[in-house]
């Protein structure tokens, strides 16, 4: 035997204080001998690991932030070698037959392998989900090299992938699951482990699960807690058939918790050594009660509270009001116990901590013990402890959960009958944990710990072989039957161990198992209800309401078998023989011949997305699919649609996708409603700038592409706290309050969301001017909205500078296409407090000194070193007041000129017909060389007046 021990270990009690270094006994911890040597004295080590089927071969890390090395050593950590890493390695996993095989996981998220105990890797994944990743289960897979794990593709999604340790290239991985699956949900489930995730198909009776767990997955049946739609803080257990397809309830409510890291803990436990025992805390009426089942979960009962207490005063507890109530959580601390423990080598002696009552309690806990596998228990302590089993359960070692320093712990010889008091340390100790042997032969244990808050780890060596001074012969055993309140049928077999009588002390040595099993005549209790059935008050199991009886095996074909249930299934791992076994089995029935049905069509990724122009993967069985688009493909061989149907759609749209399938007696038919989009690159919000009080606005997202299939838009305007959602790109609305108010447009399409925001100013009154610029700007004009917003700051500070009005008046807004034009609003600001606001002449007046300055040439800027440009007033309003033009758009620019035009011919002929009607010769105000400014009030009742000319070109209008 050996102890090896790596002394890195943080003290609970102050942290500062470790031994960095590692030790290693070959005596049951009596003497250590540092490795340092042997390993380097520089050499700083992080994690030691024993290979689980080879215990002499042994590998230590080195500490990454010093570098990156493995030790390895193949004689128990007598000798290493040392081999350096182009890698971090993050954790470790053994295969569970092939001693050399191990997966390395990287601190980068990529996945390695080695075939020689690593001493040489190879990279098998990249970007592989932490903890994700499993050999292949032994008995269900071929391949003992396959490997399974979780991988995120660069868009985020999980996808299920397995392939060959040494063979791992993107030509053989394998997609056991099409498309993708929850992300941090794949677990390939070994029998024997416990309480993690599952993702597995369940034809579970009832909606979808919120949450699973795994408890067992023994002899290929799955036992599994479910948490349903209408549970916060329960689970039902479920038990499947021997596929691990078809699941029937078991327990229900049953009571859940958090663990110190968050994961979820079930009140379940199974008992070790006896198959098919469990004990679970189920929630009943707001209490928490424990029960206990012999038959893996067909029939529970409530716990029998002892007749006395440790005082041997009587116990008045009257099932079903009064029994006992145990808490069944685990350690996850390998050097504690937990507050329940059992062993396959004492298959009848149960510890645990609990309380008798109405319901489980927190308070007022002590210790219980059961030697009869549940049926009656003892009390031993009125606090709790840890129990540890030593010699095969042949010697109980007791300590007390305490903060305080110990140096006793209790010893029993007689399964907790009865307790005596030993001295391990002279000196009290803070203990933190125990170290034993691996199996529960052995009579040594080592304590460690702290004898005080400021000292150095110390291990206590704790060796009891001195107790005894013989081993067991066959005289010293005798006969105990497993029963279940006196039913000596458990699992459809008698069971007979031999124990070591109470009065005799002797060390046991190795585990016999049971002297006999013999099995029993098959009765109605040795079988439960099969899938769709349920028992009911007469024990009977009868359909449930939800199960057709008569519908049969989904992969039932003509000429084929399936089994016919008679509504029971006898429980797995049950050896009853004979009896009722021939009248509750499942007949064979041959498959009649059926129409088709259940037909389903699906996209290979699971979405109801395509993309434009891209490959569309359907999964069908079929005989013929039509696709919506004009293009109909058909099938003679079904098996040829094994690997999807691939097809390109050229269009945006939601394209209807049928199938149907005919024989002989009937048809079937399905339906997929695809969308096809393209992606969305641009979105650009178009309204005016500026807009009257009341008035109705029209804002319109304008795309790029303009076509992207299926679009939700969601606006937000003026002071709205809920947004206003629509399939279409316009809306009209009013503003009812003047100032400047933001507009924002989302556009979602498909998983991409785009969005633009705009301001507008509102006003019962403004004015408006048309300007022109020197034509040397149009050489330096990218027609792009963010060019035109800075220019349009720069036009304004001008405007300022020149004629010294307030910027709070003046909004210049560039517009978009060649040549360049701006639109100029003067606005009636007014100051915060709401006073002060400018009047319609106050307008007047500034609006006719801007245009004073304008036809001065005074107002210019300086677009690059050299370059300068004029601003004037224009000649003609002819282009829409609003930004029509997203980046990128020729579209709308055509649109643009296409309006222009159509503007100057109405204005011609508008103005040849005027001339025609009314050959008077014009007014004083309108005659050449004349400098008066006729100005238009902009108001919401008053419609815009008819354009009129003056020979200083200014225009204003509403």
């Amino acid at each position: 035997p050996i102890v090896l021990g790596l002394m890195k270990i943080y003290s609970d009690y102050n942290p500062e204080i470790y031994n960095g270094c590692t030790k290693r006994s070959t005596d049951y911890g009596t003497t250590y001998e540092k490795l340092n040597d042997k390993v380097g004295l520089k050499t700083i080590l992080s994690y030691l690991y024993v290979c689980p089927t080879n215990k002499r071969k042994i590998m230590l890390l080195t500490d990454p932030e010093i570098e990156s090395s493995l030790l390895i050593s193949s004689d128990e950590g007598a000798t290493y070698q040392k081999y350096r890493l182009n890698f971090y390695i993050q954790s470790l996993l053994f295969h569970p037959k092939q001693e050399d095989w191990i997966l390395a996981y990287s601190q980068d998220q990529k996945l390695y392998s080695s075939a020689e105990f690593g001493r040489r890797w190879q990279l098998i994944q990249e970007g592989v989900v932490p903890n994700r990743f499993y050999w292949s289960v032994m008995g269900s897979n071929k391949e003992p090299d396959l490997v399974h794990l979780e991988a995120r593709t660069v868009d985020g999604h999980s996808q299920y992938l397995t392939c060959r340790m040494q063979n791992c290239t993107e030509a053989n991985r394998n997609k056991p699951f099409p498309g993708y699956i929850d992300p941090d949900s794949l677990i390939i489930h070994f029998p024997g482990l416990s309480q993690r995730r599952f993702p597995f198909p369940a034809s579970a009776p009832k909606a979808a699960p919120f949450d699973m767990h795994v408890i067992s997955t023994d002899e290929n049946q799955v036992f599994a807690a479910v948490q349903e739609w209408n549970q916060n803080d329960t689970y039902n257990l479920y038990i499947s058939d021997t596929r691990g397809v078809y699941f029937t309830l078991a327990l229900e409510n049953v009571q859940s918790s958090r663990g110190p890291e968050g994961n979820v803990m079930i009140d379940l436990y199974e008992v070790a050594g006896i198959k098919g025992m469990f004990l679970a805390n189920k929630k009943i009426d707001n209490q928490v009660k424990t029960f206990i089942t012999y038959n893996k979960g067909r029939d529970w009962r409530l716990l029998q509270a002892p007749d006395t207490d440790l005082r041997g005063d009587p116990v008045h507890c009257l099932l079903p009001y009064c029994s006992l109530h145990l808490h069944l959580k685990v350690s996850e601390n390998p050097y504690t116990s937990g507050i329940i423990a059992s062993r396959d080598t004492a298959p009848s002696i149960i510890v645990a901590s609990g309380n008798i009552g109405s319901e489980l309690s927190d308070s007022d806990i002590s210790m219980f013990v059961s030697s009869d596998a549940g049926n009656t228990w003892r009390q031993i302590f009125e606090e709790e402890h840890s129990v540890l089993y030593l010699d095969q359960g042949g010697v109980l070692v007791a300590m007390k959960h305490t903060s305080l320093p110990i140096r006793h712990l209790w010893l029993s010889f007689d399964e907790g009958r009865s307790w005596s008091k030993y001295s391990f340390t002279s000196i009290p100790l803070f203990v933190d944990g125990v170290l034993g042997e691996p199996g529960e032969e052995t009579l040594i244990m080592t304590v460690f710990g702290h004898f005080s808050h400021r000292s150095e780890w110390q291990l206590v060596k704790v060796d009891y072989k001195s107790i005894f001074d013989r081993r067991c012969a066959e005289e010293d055993y005798r006969p105990w039957q497993l029963h279940s309140q006196g039913e000596a049928c458990i699992m459809g077999a008698k069971r007979i161990y031999k124990k070591r009588k109470s009065e005799r002390k002797c060390m046991q040595g190795k585990y016999a198992g049971a002297m006999e099993s013999e099995p029993c005549v098959c009765t109605e209790a040795d079988f439960d209800c099969d899938y769709g059935y349920e028992r009911h008050s007469n024990g009977q199991c009868l359909p449930a309401f939800w199960f057709n009886p008569s519908s049969l095996s989904k992969d039932c074909s003509l000429g084929q078998s399936y089994l016919n249930s008679t509504g029971y299934r006898k429980v797995v791992s049950n050896n009853c023989t004979d009896g009722v076994r021939e009248q509750y089995t499942a007949k064979p029935q041959k498959c009649p011949g059926k129409a088709p049905r259940g037909l389903r069509i699906v996209t290979a990724d699971g979405k109801l997305t395509a993309e434009q122009g891209h490959n569309v993967t359907l999964m069908v069985q079929l005989e013929e699919v039509d696709f919506g688009d004009g293009i109909a493909v058909s099938y003679v061989n079904l098996s040829s649609t094994e690997d999807g149907i691939k097809h390109v759609y050229h269009n945006v749209g939601i394209f209807r996708v049928t199938v149907q399938v005919d024989n002989s007696l009937g048809s079937d038919s399905a339906v997929l409603y695809l969308h096809v989009t393209c992606p969305l690159e641009h979105v650009h919000l178009s309204l005016p700038f500026v807009t009257t009080k009341n008035k109705e606005v029209n804002a319109t997202a304008v795309l790029w592409p303009s076509q992207v299939g299926t679009l939700t838009y969601v606006w937000w305007y003026g002071n709205n706290t809920e947004p206003l959602i629509t399939l279409e790109g316009s809306i009209s609305f009013k503003f009812t309050s003047e100032g400047m108010n933001t507009i924002t447009v989302q556009v979602s399409a498909g998983n991409a969301i785009l969005q633009d925001t705009k301001t507008i100013a509102v006003y019962e009154e403004f004015r408006s001017l048309r300007l022109s610029f020197s034509p040397n700007l149009d050489d330096y004009n990218p027609d792009i909205p963010e060019w035109r917003r800075d220019i349009s700051r720069v036009i304004k500070k001008s405007l300022v500078e020149a004629t010294g009005v307030p910027g709070q008046h003046i909004l210049v807004a560039v517009l978009p296409g060649l040549p360049t034009a701006a639109e100029l609003f003067v606005l009636p600001y007014q100051d915060p407090t709401g006073e002060n606001k400018r009047s319609a002449e106050d307008l007047e007046q500034i609006s006719e000194l801007l245009i004073h300055k304008l036809n001065q040439n005074s107002v210019h800027f300086e677009l690059k070193p050299g370059v300068q440009v004029l601003v004037h007033a224009a000649h003609l309003t002819a282009a829409p007041l609003v930004d029509l033009t997203p980046t990128h758009s020729g579209s709308a620019m055509l649109m643009l000129l296409s309006v222009v035009f159509v503007g100057l011919a109405v204005f011609v002929i508008y103005k040849f017909k005027r001339r025609v009607a009314l050959p008077s010769p014009p007014s004083p105000s309108t005659q050449p060389g004349d400098s008066s400014l006729r100005l238009q009030r902009a108001r919401h009742a008053t419609p815009p007046a008819s354009p009129k000319r003056g020979s200083a070109g200014a225009q204003f209008a509403i």
